[in-house]
């Protein structure tokens, strides 16, 4: 069928043409933020899960939803190795200034804007890793002590005052949130526990792996009263179904039965597999309706390209004694599985092999869902690891 199309949209935060399965979280986002904007109480949100779920998609749509009815978003995506404060100031400058609406700065604004000059001049000498004109003079003894718990509570505190002086509301957008250290992680939650102390309109709505559940209790004891931690997972049947059929349906092309039930089985109901399946699908197909051996030529294509970008790009960027010890994982199959019996196909003692335990858990490749179990942040990881064969 005609490539041009092809309603699939696979990729790393693309919307699909179908949401399907996320109305209930999405509605609880949307409740959250509106109380938070009348300074009434509740929880932000972090949604956590798997890669490929559809955490990123779901951020984004949040985030444009809140948008749409008058909620100031600041949105940050947080790589690897790159302090936290380095990335919020450009970002909360920008915010500020929206709030601004072209209007001198004035009142908590300007309050806002000076304390944030406070803290970018400090950043610029504790990180050198900042270079930003900031539109008001640093305010002495405003976010500028030296204590991150300290300065980015002021900071925050002053942000949340010139988004009330607005009527409005400003929400922390944050994506791949378990790539924020630990020190900066507890002083983002202390402040945010001392704005809604003061029932000051902002907010966090974040997403990032499932090891966020522990390292933000780890930050701050009192996470989970003060965050709402929603898990994300594969679709639902009926969900899954109606993320691959619909699409097709509205561009006049249906799918056989077996074919639906085949692509299901293959991609495990994970958002984005759906997509590369879909795609795929419509692709190899002649005519409507997609036959069962259509989505099977689908599966060879869609485990190609995956092979040779998803799962390759996370793979290349392990030590070898990684890849190993991933290798070893897949041979027990999807997990999760125990940390002893990954050493005992590795030949090593568990005392050995923790550390690269530790250096995949921290770049995001396992997480721990149980004391003492290991599993795959990646759906179908052990299958592409196999294909791989052994790895020396």
């Amino acid at each position: 069928m005609d490539p041009r199309q092809n309603p699939y949209a696979p990729g790393a935060g693309t919307p699909p043409p179908e949401l399907a399965g996320r109305d209930e979280i999405m509605e609880r986002a949307a409740v959250a933020l509106d109380r938070i904007r009348a300074r009434k109480s509740a929880r932000g949100l972090i949604l956590y899960g798997l890669r490929g779920v559809g955490k990123t998609v779901l951020l984004n749509r949040i985030r444009h939803d809140a948008e749409v009815r008058g909620i100031l978003s600041i949105k940050l995506e947080i790589p690897e190795a790159r302090p936290f404060g380095a990335l919020l100031v450009p970002a909360l400058r920008s915010a500020l200034l929206r709030l601004s609406r072209g209007e001198a700065l004035k009142d908590n604004l300007l309050k806002g804007m000076r304390a944030l000059a406070s803290f970018a001049l400090l950043l610029k000498v504790k990180y050198q890793d900042l270079e930003l004109g900031i539109d008001a003079d640093p305010e002495i003894g405003l976010a500028d002590s030296g204590d991150l718990d300290n300065d980015l509570t002021d900071l925050l505190l002053t942000a949340g005052q010139a988004a009330a002086e607005r009527a409005t509301a400003l929400v922390l957008v944050i994506d791949e949130l378990q790539y924020v250290e630990q020190a900066p992680l507890g002083s983002l939650m202390a402040a945010l526990h001392a704005a809604s102390q003061e029932q000051l309109p902002i907010t966090l709505v974040a997403a990032g792996l499932p090891q966020l559940l522990e390292w933000s209790g780890r930050a701050k004891s009192y996470a989970e009263r003060l965050l709402e931690f929603a898990p994300i997972d594969r679709l639902g049947e009926d969900a899954a179904r109606a993320a691959l059929v619909v699409p097709a349906s509205k561009e006049g092309v249906a799918f056989a039965g077996d074919a639906i039930e085949e692509i299901l089985t293959q991609t495990g109901g994970y958002p984005y597999f759906l997509q590369e399946w879909g795609k795929h699908s419509w692709d190899v197909a002649r005519t409507s309706p997609i036959t069962l051996a259509d989505a099977r030529r689908a599966t060879n294509q869609a485990l190609a390209e995956l092979d040779a970008s998803f799962f390759r790009v996370r793979l290349d960027r392990l030590t070898p004694a990684e890849k190993r010890y991933l290798r070893a994982m897949a041979e027990l199959g999807p997990g999760p599985h125990r940390s002893g019996d990954i050493a005992e196909i590795l030949d090593r003692r568990v005392t050995t092999v923790a550390p690269t335990r530790s250096s995949l858990i921290a770049k995001g490749m396992i997480y721990s869902p149980a004391h003492g179990d290991t599993a795959f942040t990646v759906p179908l990881f052990d299958g592409f690891l196999k294909r791989l064969g052994p790895l020396t």
